[in-house]
């Protein structure tokens, strides 16, 4: 093997050589270089970005919905105490902000363990037009934070419901 088979610029069309890869120290050392950034990338088959946070990717699952007199927030904070948790409405955005702080400490005959996992989530959701937001109400209950914000009587009136047609 020469130099100018290892530069894939220099070899101007023509096939590499087939050789045992195997054998080959130069391929090895690819292939084992290789199998350390797609492990580094991948964090043990999860896509990076995918760790174990306490709510999945670094950001906690919300569900917003809008029925005919309200917008309802369902957001996920499993582990979370209603007392780690802060809700606030400024202007036409609601804020969610909350930290999950764990220590573990066990001692016994011939070991320590001693645990720790800490972790915060924050969230702004924009309202849409014609909520109220003086009338907030939150409740939290397994884990999951519900805030119900009522609409304005005018946004309710701007309500109009479209007859579909068949054809």
């Amino acid at each position: 093997m020469q130099i100018k088979d290892l530069i894939p610029w220099a070899r101007k069309g023509e096939a590499p050589e087939a050789k045992a890869n195997e054998t080959n120290p130069i391929a090895s050392l690819q292939r084992e270089m290789n199998q350390v950034f797609e492990n580094f990338w991948t964090r043990f088959g999860r896509p990076l970005g995918t760790l174990d946070w306490p709510w999945g990717q670094s950001e906690a699952k919300s569900d917003v919905v809008q029925t005919e007199n309200a917008v309802e927030i369902s957001i996920e904070l499993p582990g979370m105490e209603m007392k780690d948790i802060e809700v606030s409405v400024a202007d036409d955005m609601l804020t969610v902000k909350g930290e999950k702080r764990v220590e573990r400490q066990e001692e016994k005959k011939g070991y320590y363990l001693s645990e720790r996992s800490y972790g915060s989530v924050y969230r702004a959701i924009p309202l849409p037009p014609g909520v109220d937001g003086s009338k907030a109400e939150a409740a939290f209950k397994n884990g999951v934070l519900t805030i119900r914000l009522p609409q304005t009587p005018e946004a309710q009136a701007k309500v109009r419901r479209v007859e579909v047609k068949a054809g």
